[in-house]
């Protein structure tokens, strides 16, 4: 079994404006897919897009309105193949704070909603449309999606409650949902990063020096990972028609510590 061709497809990358997901959308380009940049960054979203010959579609991915936009535009340009739901956000906060006060319950409810309930979103109405395309192969191969989630999902430090229980949520909804989309055909696996060289770090020497200082943290290679080699394994997991209902860590062997 060879693995699944994307020439003539279309895929859906969400928060492919930068980092992961634009990486991701750079080699699905480069693998023949006619890309849909879903993202609220739409400066940095249509310069991608423009670069690669794929479309901007502006989404927040809580709301059923805009992936469903994102969904037609990508329908429309070929069948659905991939979807990359890689669009996120964190919220480094304690459960109680040193001034005895809890975590204000909006601000976990909104990393909640953007992280764990805005991937199922896209997800499930992605899945609803790769569901109606042809066959790629004799198993009934029709499709696949990719999920972002994290380290944090096993390895949650001090602050990152929202985020690690957003991951967590990402992870736990895996295999499920595999076993739901069998009967049609879409594989689900889940990409959990360790510590990415991302724009989040910001730039100069205060940066370089704060990377190189996470870094050495790293089992090996001891630097950050590149977005790139974070997108190298969500290819596979694309291509790969017997990866399905699997949650990947990809962190140079890295285990992070409390703080």
């Amino acid at each position: 079994m060879p693995r699944l061709s994307l020439e003539g497809s279309s895929s859906i990358i969400t928060g492919g404006a930068s980092g992961i997901g634009e990486a991701s959308a750079r080699q699905l380009a480069a693998a023949g897919s006619l890309v849909v940049i879903a993202d609220l960054n739409e400066e940095k979203g249509q310069s991608v897009a423009s670069e690669l010959g794929g479309l901007f579609v502006a989404c927040d991915v809580r709301s059923i309105e805009d992936v469903d936009a994102v969904i037609t535009a990508a329908t429309e340009m070929g069948p659905l193949r991939a979807c990359v739901n890689s669009a996120g956000i964190g919220l480094a906060r304690r459960t109680v704070d040193r001034n005895g006060e809890p975590f204000d319950l909006e601000a976990f409810q909104r990393v909640i909603d953007i992280n764990l309930v805005g991937t199922f979103n896209m997800l499930s109405r992605a899945a609803a449309a790769m569901s109606k395309t042809d066959p790629l192969t004799e198993d009934g191969q029709r499709g696949a999606i990719i999920n972002m989630a994290s380290v944090a999902a096993q390895d949650g430090q001090i602050g990152q409650c929202a985020y690690s229980a957003s991951k967590g949520g990402v992870t736990g909804m895996t295999l499920p949902i595999a076993r739901d989309l069998s009967a049609v055909g879409v594989r689900v696996n889940t990409v959990l990063p360790g510590l990415i060289d991302t724009p989040i770090y910001g730039e100069g020497e205060a940066s370089e020096q704060f990377k190189a200082h996470l870094g050495s943290s790293v089992l090996f290679p001891k630097r950050l990972g590149y977005a790139e080699e974070l997108a190298f394994m969500v290819m596979d997991l694309i291509t790969n028609p017997y990866m399905n209902g699997e949650c990947v860590r990809v962190d140079g062997g890295v285990r992070l510590p409390p703080k």
